[in-house]
């Protein structure tokens, strides 16, 4: 998940009877008895979490990590389901009858190319080259502690109902969830809760970027480059070519999109003319709509590129997710249990460590102990597209952020994986993780709240029938070869 602020205007939302368990003290009672459970438990969930950090398995490739989550459930008394749409990653773990179902989503997967210690300088890991820059490790072990200490709850018939984590592999770049969607998984769920690693606490309240990925590969003919260059087809100049034309596209799209690529295959030597090509590209836009008529100008492009250079063309989709659907009634709800929880306090070693890591920022950053506040409701505009936009056209949901990065820090950076291996990140990790139980007691004990986030749900997707932007294809799972 990419969720990049660009702006913020402070929002005022009514809270009303949505929020009553506010003052309820036996929910509150709950609450603290969930929080210091989970307290207790801090140094299981930190080592889970630092070795989830540690395999750094890349999308639909988190065979170790996704193990290790379903063991550390089906050891608490969950049912677990692996395999699940079509993914060996993939899994739903259950526990407990009846309604209302409560579904938590947990995440897991790595980034190529950001091998990273934890240390507050640039130094790549000894261990491997990919690295958890967007905090999955912690995304998926908080969710799961947030899973047990519900399921702690139902066992001993405090809370009524049923808790489901869903275990989601390949959110960068593989739609991971879009499978699980189609698949029908979350039809029987009544809300769906989640959170994100990122530099400040925060409710989420704005939508992603609809997004569609696709890999076009080019086949020409091979031929010495010097020698018969006229006998050659030049599959690299195709892919050089469909690249110029969507770049002088750009001048020719909504301001909101944003186009970008990578060439992944080029050719082998320069005196070889290329008979194979590839190039990986991502088109977004707030709007679902815009995201499939621009792709659909970049496969003209590809087209056209083909024709020029007397090369074949085929194309792949990889990856497409849905914008995201906010609901201002769980919204609400979550601010009020993300304000109990409270942020994130560091020691002086950690302020000291912080310190470290802010010199290396080129941008301006926020203050050290700025982590130790929760902003208001705001509405922020986002440049980033996460695959839980799909899970927010099939039930209401809700997520947060909490402040597992130093300041200042960016999504997909070096810093955040260092950040994310140490108590800096698994301090953050347990801010999310008591507030999702927290809601989740809440939708336990709160029946008019499920109403009315079903209600505004219901409103807000309007006659839209839900379709996965990356249409019938099984899943990707070999995206990242």
């Amino acid at each position: 998940m990419k969720l990049i602020l660009t702006s913020i205007v402070s929002l005022t939302i009514g809270f009303g009877c949505i929020a009553q368990s506010k003052n309820n003290k036996a929910t509150d009672a709950l609450k603290k008895e969930t929080a210091a459970s989970m307290q207790s438990n801090y140094g299981e969930y930190k080592k889970i979490a630092l070795t989830i950090w540690d395999y750094a398995e890349l999308g639909f490739k988190e065979e170790k990590s996704a193990a290790l989550l379903q063991n550390t459930l089906k050891d608490n008394g969950f049912t677990v389901e692996a395999g699940v749409a079509g993914i060996p990653t993939a899994f739903v773990a259950t526990y407990g009858s009846g309604s209302p179902v409560i579904g938590i989503l947990a995440e897991y997967d790595a980034l190529p190319g950001l091998s990273q210690d934890n240390s507050p300088t640039k130094t790549a890991s000894a261990n491997h080259t990919s690295g958890h820059a967007c905090g999955h490790n912690l995304f998926g072990t908080g969710s799961v502690a947030a899973g047990i200490a519900v399921k702690k709850l139902l066992k001993t018939g405090k809370l009524k109902g049923t808790i489901k984590i869903f275990g989601c592999p390949a959110e960068e770049g593989g739609s991971g969830k879009v499978y699980m969607v189609r698949e029908g998984l979350f039809d029987n769920v009544d809300v769906a809760l989640h959170w994100h690693p990122s530099d400040d606490n925060l409710v989420t309240n704005s939508s992603s970027l609809a997004n569609i990925s696709a890999k076009f590969r080019f086949h020409g003919i091979a031929s010495h480059a010097a020698g018969s260059p006229e006998k050659g087809r030049s599959a690299l100049d195709a892919v050089e070519a469909m690249d110029h034309m969507v770049n002088m596209m750009r001048e020719h799209v909504p301001q909101e999109t944003r186009i970008h690529y990578v060439i992944t295959s080029g050719g082998k030597a320069p005196n070889v003319v290329p008979d194979f090509a590839e190039v990986y590209y991502y088109v977004r836009n707030p709007a679902k709509t815009e995201v499939v008529s621009t792709f659909e100008r970049i496969k003209k492009a590809a087209e056209g590129a083909a024709l020029g250079t007397e090369t074949k063309m085929d194309f792949e989709i990889i990856g497409g997710a849905h914008d995201l659907l906010i609901n201002k009634t769980l919204v609400a709800n979550m601010q009020i249990n993300l304000e109990k929880v409270g942020g994130v306090t560091y020691t002086d070693d950690e302020v000291a460590y912080a310190k470290k890591m802010q010199a290396t920022f080129t941008d301006k950053y926020a203050p050290i102990n700025s982590v130790a506040t929760v902003k208001p409701i705001s509405i922020a505009k986002t440049l980033g597209s996460t695959d839980v936009g799909d899970v927010s056209y099939a039930i209401p949901t809700v997520g947060l952020r909490a402040a597992t990065w130093v300041a200042g820090t960016s999504a997909h950076s070096w810093q955040a994986v260092a950040s994310g291996g140490t108590e800096i990140g698994i301090k953050g990790m347990m801010v999310a993780s008591k507030t999702l139980a927290f809601t989740a007691i809440d939708l336990f004990t709160n029946p008019d709240l499920i109403k009315k986030a079903k209600e505004e749900f219901i409103e807000a997707k309007g006659d839209y029938q839900y379709k996965a932007l990356l249409g019938d294809r099984e899943p990707a799972l070999n995206y990242r070869d």
